[in-house]
């Protein structure tokens, strides 16, 4: 799909209070669909909207009801590209589909967000009824990131996704005499010092991070250059110190070389690993660590969080009205619902330790004393959330940054695994850049 594009780039059911029939019922027309299409690439989005939508009822892992509107889940894992694929070649056909066949809503991730923001198959939300006032407490960076060039905002997100480091206590009572995280931010407090913990911990037979590839989104956060320039792709200084750090301690045996979500990466979060820490934002640390599992650091509440070398943010999923779509009233209410609503906001905290897109609800729960995360043993890490959220600048996005960091990872890791020469990893990465997106030189 290359159509207009351009490089600017989830159980409380029912609230208390709320009427039985849907708001959203009330001003949809007689004419608009009976079926809602959504299409997603895991269950996060759907777990929110069935645990916090009010009013959703679900049928099967496929299926829900919302009023007399029946809605389908099409969900297509991120692997391979396949959800991206699967979306572009419905989208193709959304003009000519049956009004029970067109996609109504979609969900997209930062790193390819603007691929769609900038083309007609999105909605403005104002075309929906979502005025700015409804918005103006959300993160200004999370409404960056779905403006297109003419500024028009064209998706909305329930949640926010500035990181920390994340470590285990166990390891850092050991090594440091302390779990506390204050203590731990100054054995971490700056790249160098980073580097000499990693020493010191090395000798204490663990490693510092699995990988790698968990400190890469911390240095690519902070370049001061995007992927492409003119049509021309440039690796940023930052990302360059990324590879020299990540080098010595790959050949140190301080960090390992696995790809992120590999098996081999995510033995880290169980007791016996030897890993010591990773880098993620809310949701990585209850959605993505294993913390259901018997054996987790995390089922015992053995992780807490400190700010790390440098802020950064991970992820983030945005919700997108297609055009086209046969239910606007419903798709507008969700989307109102579950990033607007500040009793919402604040149930997806308590309920799934989300950090949400609500500035003045995360503030008030950063200073509640009775929240705090199992997973991190009972520590409130939303202050720190709050401070990074404010800071994230994505000045420097473009619609080339998924594949570009894919594809940097995958070549690097022949350099630090010693079967190729810096020079050499960067050849592989240029030209499987260029094969990627034929459009760009080096």
């Amino acid at each position: 799909m290359k159509r207009k594009i351009m490089a600017v780039t989830l159980t409380a059911a029912m609230l208390a209070g709320l009427a039985a029939v849907p708001v959203w019922a009330d001003d949809a027309g007689s004419d608009e669909g009976k079926v809602l299409n959504i299409y997603c690439w895991n269950e996060e989005f759907k777990s929110r909207l069935t645990d916090h939508y009010p009013g959703y009822e679900e049928v099967d892992g496929t299926h829900g009801k919302i009023g007399d509107v029946d809605v389908v889940w099409n969900i297509t894992p991120s692997d391979d590209n396949a959800y991206q694929n699967n979306l572009d070649e419905t989208l193709l056909k959304q003009a000519d589909a049956s009004a029970d066949d067109k996609i109504d809503l979609f969900l997209v991730e930062a790193d390819y967000a603007l691929k769609y923001v900038n083309t007609d198959y999105t909605m403005p939300v104002a075309d929906l009824g979502i005025t700015e006032d409804e918005v103006a407490d959300q993160y200004q960076y999370t409404k960056d990131v779905m403006t297109d060039a003419d500024g028009n905002l064209k998706g909305l997100s329930w949640q926010g996704c500035p990181g920390t480091m994340i470590y285990r206590r166990d390891i850092a009572k050991e090594v440091f005499g302390t779990d506390d995280p204050a203590e731990v931010q100054k054995k971490v407090a700056d790249w160098d010092t980073f580097k000499a913990t990693a020493e010191e911990l090395k000798e204490k037979g663990y490693q510092m991070t699995s990988t790698v590839n968990d400190s890469y989104r911390v240095f690519s956060n902070n370049v001061s250059t995007p992927w492409v320039v003119d049509g021309k792709i440039t690796v940023d200084d930052n990302i360059k110190n990324w590879v020299d750090m990540s080098k010595e301690m790959v050949d140190a045996g301080e960090t390992a070389t696995y790809e992120l979500w590999s098996d081999d990466w995510s033995k880290g979060f169980f007791k016996d690993s030897n890993v010591f820490a990773y880098f993620g934002p809310a949701w990585f640390i209850d959605f993505s660590m294993s913390a259901d599992q018997d054996g987790s650091v995390g089922k015992d509440g053995g992780w807490a969080a400190t700010e790390g070398p440098q802020g950064f943010y991970c992820g983030g999923t945005w919700i997108t009205a297609a055009t086209g779509t046969d239910n606007p009233t419903l798709v507008a209410d969700i989307m109102r619902t579950m990033t607007t609503n500040v009793d919402v906001m604040k149930e997806i905290v308590t309920a799934d330790n989300d950090f949400v897109n609500n500035k003045p609800a995360m503030e008030e729960m950063a200073a509640d004393e009775s929240y705090g995360d199992a997973v991190l043993g009972g520590q409130n890490p939303l202050a720190m959330f709050c401070a990074g959220a404010d800071k994230i600048d994505l000045s420097n996005m473009s619609i080339y940054d998924q594949g570009c960091n894919e594809e940097f990872q995958n070549a690097m890791k022949n350099y630090f695994e010693g079967n190729a020469t810096y020079d050499e990893a960067l050849d592989l990465f240029y030209k499987a850049v260029v094969e990627k997106y034929p459009e760009l030189s080096y």
